[in-house]
């Protein structure tokens, strides 16, 4: 069975991105249906698998992170309107096995990979 998990790093710190809020949706056609949301733990995890068993399809998907109300809670000072405000990855599940789908982030820049 299939499995989908993420976590954030903090790069600008060198830390977990402790706090962020996300939202998981699952793209039906010109929809976004939201399947899960939380914020992630002290570890910058999501505190349990986001997609797993039976709940674990193929197809398109949307991870959506809260960058800007993250580094504001931190006390960061943001340009206004900041540089980034939400992350969207979108990445297609295709296969059963396990994705990890990793976001590192600083105020001006991120990047993400298939983790395992």
């Amino acid at each position: 069975m299939g499995r989908l998990s993420t976590h954030v790093l903090d790069t600008s710190r060198g830390k977990p991105g402790a706090g962020m809020a996300y939202a998981l949706y699952r793209l039906d056609g010109d929809r976004r249906v939201k399947l899960a949301e939380g914020v992630t733990n002290e570890d910058g995890r999501a505190g349990k698998p986001l997609l797993e068993g039976e709940g674990f399809q193929a197809g398109r998907y949307q991870l959506v992170y809260q960058v800007a109300a993250y580094f504001r809670a931190l006390g960061v000072e943001l340009p206004d309107p900041p540089f980034l405000d939400e992350v969207t990855l979108s990445f297609g599940l295709g296969e059963d096995g396990h994705y990890h789908v990793p976001l590192l982030v600083s105020p001006f820049g991120y990047t993400t990979y298939r983790g395992s």
